[in-house]
């Protein structure tokens, strides 16, 4: 009878906790919507999802001879798409929101060592994300579709389709945006203790041909699309090594800087 009296006096309590939990991530999700919300709505009102695309075909456009547009062939694409780039455009935007509602849901459940270890992640990563999207949009873009307009037949008139090119943008920048996450991904497989920092280096010369690979088989089959991928894949590789060094010393656990210290 005394037993169950302590496992009832165990649970007691127990349920309130979780359903606080529940009512802060109804909040932190609510918090997250509506900045996304607001986001989109005001990109619809400046520069508008029309001129969202517009800015997102900029690179094609002008690589195409001139008085050429993309063309659309579905009734309802150019609707459509345009409010698919806002909605991306509009979390892309609200991305700083979501990430610390996310970051405030989190953090209390964690001790002050990770702290040091979570926060400095989400905010490279994300800053290399959208840098990664920048560099595929300004410079691999240009290059690219100048490079297959060059050996285009002379017979041949291009006129892309809206939908295939969204498609084809959102897989580049997916693409570029993940590839520039290669120094986080170095990092957590260090400080977890997976990889050595020395197996890291011993690995690199691998890494250089998997990076090739990796490029050919996600990019257009032109040589300039697959070296921009790969040589930032290398290159950062390389980053990661060196900030993983940095990372694991200033993120250790109290009782594993104690014990180095004795």
């Amino acid at each position: 009878m005394s037993g169950k009296s302590d496992k009832d006096d165990e649970l007691a309590g127990t349920e309130q906790p979780f359903v606080s939990h529940l009512v802060e991530l109804r909040d932190r999700l609510i918090w997250a919507l509506a900045a996304i919300a607001v986001a989109f709505a005001a990109l619809c009102v400046w520069p508008g999802p029309a001129g969202l695309y517009d800015l997102l075909a900029a690179p094609l456009v002008a690589s195409l001879p001139k008085g050429t547009t993309l063309i659309a062939t579905n009734v309802i694409s150019p609707f459509i798409v345009p409010l698919k780039i806002t909605l991306l455009a509009a979390f892309m935007l609200a991305l700083p929101v979501v990430l610390y509602q996310l970051w405030s849901f989190v953090a209390p459940g964690l001790y002050s060592h990770e702290k040091r270890l979570v926060m400095p992640l989400v905010v490279s990563s994300t800053l290399l994300f959208f840098i990664g999207v920048a560099f595929c949009y300004f410079f691999v873009f240009g290059q690219v579709f100048k490079f297959i307009q060059g050996f285009a037949p002379k017979s041949i008139t291009a006129a892309p389709d809206i939908e295939a090119y969204l498609g084809f943008v959102l897989t580049m920048f997916i693409a570029f945006g993940a590839a520039f996450e290669v120094p986080i991904v170095v990092i957590v497989l260090a400080r977890m203790g997976l990889v050595s920092i020395q197996k890291l280096k011993e690995f690199r010369g691998y890494f250089i041909v998997l990076a090739f690979i990796i490029a050919a088989v996600i990019t257009p089959p032109d040589v300039v699309s697959q070296l921009a991928l790969a040589i930032p894949m290398c290159l950062l590789y390389e980053v990661g090594i060196w900030a993983a060094q940095l990372f694991i010393k200033h993120t250790k656990a109290p009782d594993a800087e104690g014990e180095k210290a004795a």
